[in-house]
């Protein structure tokens, strides 16, 4: 049966993603266990112990995951459950086999768009041209860009068909060409009209399309029939046929989305089961007596060169650094220290600053120089030098 052989190719796909995702997690779970025992690092031996027991508890659960990995794939090969509530079934897939046809042929489906370029018309005109071409159920459109604004030309698909055209001598593009069954016309007054791409990929992918447009390749001989199987299958399609290509189709994407939705919901639990939670387990009951069995605990716990000196410079800082207080102890017991003398009391100029200014007493005139009393018959009064001696008046001859 076809559909059961096309699903079985499908399914047999699915298993390299599974296995490359089971190899993805163990990558991981390896990575997370060594940044784990980077906290083990003064101990090297003690950590490499541990990676080596805990990376070979992971690899053999390895084996373990991808073997039941390959069992699902295998049970889904083994059976096709066609009665699944998922599955549409041959009815339902006919059916909308059916309505996709009559929505094609509602409407003028576009089939494909892209750049093409006219290789005989531009012959005349200076050289080939590159246009903007629009495949479509009904009919084939050339526009001058992308855009869409400026249609050069457009005509029916109708009795049209494909023949392959060799390169020329200078050419490195892969021509095509369109011409009528009815001998007319295809383009004014060309009988073909002749398409370039490219490479030879793209002229498959164009007549790939233009055979859903309808337009199927010409006829070949006996000889080059019986070279290119797949050519003669293409040319021998008919109406019939292609339903039945639409309904396996359906019934196929049908089948492979049920596939697809149980392996994504199985494979994340089929490796927590068997790896994740086993190995966390394993670390959590069995890691130390692996590590007690392996022989002289004191050999694991020996710490690295680097670790040793490390731990030797902290303990002579650590007796500097005792030896430097116990000195700051002594210098606070030993020194002997007088107390201050009291502060002396000068409350007495404040209170002499208070006092108002009347209250002072008033200060004496400086007596006058002193009048020598004597016999002297004027007015004038004979003045005495503090120095003692006669008077400036009796000096300067002024006594009668």
């Amino acid at each position: 049966m076809a559909f059961e052989t096309i699903v079985k190719k499908q399914v047999k796909k699915i298993r390299e993603p599974c296995l490359k995702c089971v190899d993805m997690v163990i990558s991981e779970l390896i990575s997370t266990v060594r940044q784990c025992t980077k906290k083990l690092q003064q101990y090297p031996r003690l950590r490499e112990e541990m990676e080596r027991i805990v990376t070979t508890h992971i690899r053999e659960r390895e084996g373990r995951t991808k073997e039941q990995v390959m069992l699902l794939i295998d049970i889904e090969l083994a059976y096709m459950n066609t009665n699944h509530e998922d599955f549409i079934g041959f009815a339902n897939a006919q059916q909308r086999s059916n309505q996709m046809n009559k929505k094609k042929a509602s409407g003028n489906q576009v089939i494909r768009k892209g750049w093409l370029t006219i290789n005989n018309i531009g012959i005349m005109k200076g050289g080939s041209k590159e246009y903007w071409f629009v495949l479509t159920a009904e009919n084939l459109s050339w526009y001058k860009d992308d855009e869409e604004k400026e249609k050069k030309y457009m005509l029916s698909v109708d009795n049209l068909k494909l023949r392959d055209v060799e390169k020329g001598f200078m050419s490195s593009k892969h021509i095509f060409a369109l011409f009528n069954t009815e001998q007319r016309n295809v383009y004014k007054d060309y009988r073909q009209l002749e398409l370039a791409c490219e490479t030879q990929e793209e002229v498959d992918s164009w007549k790939a399309s233009f055979l859903r447009a309808g337009v199927y390749p010409e006829r070949v001989g006996a000889s080059e029939s019986e070279e290119n199987g797949s050519d003669s299958f293409m040319h021998s399609m008919d109406p019939q046929l292609e339903r039945q290509v639409e309904t396996i189709r359906n019934l196929v994407d049908s089948y492979m989305a049920i596939v697809n939705k149980t392996v994504r919901d199985l494979m994340p639990k089929t490796i927590m089961h068997l790896m994740i939670n086993n190995t966390k387990e394993f670390i959590f009951s069995e890691l130390l007596a692996n590590l007690y069995s392996c022989g002289d605990q004191n050999t694991l716990m020996e710490e690295s060169a680097e670790q040793a000196q490390r731990r030797d410079e902290m303990l002579r800082m650590y007796h500097a650094l005792k030896e430097a207080l116990s000195i700051i102890g002594d210098i606070n017991t030993t020194t002997v220290s007088t107390p201050m003398p009291p502060p002396v009391d000068d409350s007495w100029l404040q209170i002499a600053h208070v006092q108002p200014h009347a209250a002072a007493p008033s200060p004496r005139r400086a007596p006058s120089p002193a009048r020598v009393a004597g016999p002297c018959s004027w007015a004038s009064a004979c003045w005495v030098r503090p120095g003692g001696g006669a008077p400036r008046a009796l000096q300067a001859g002024g006594f009668p």
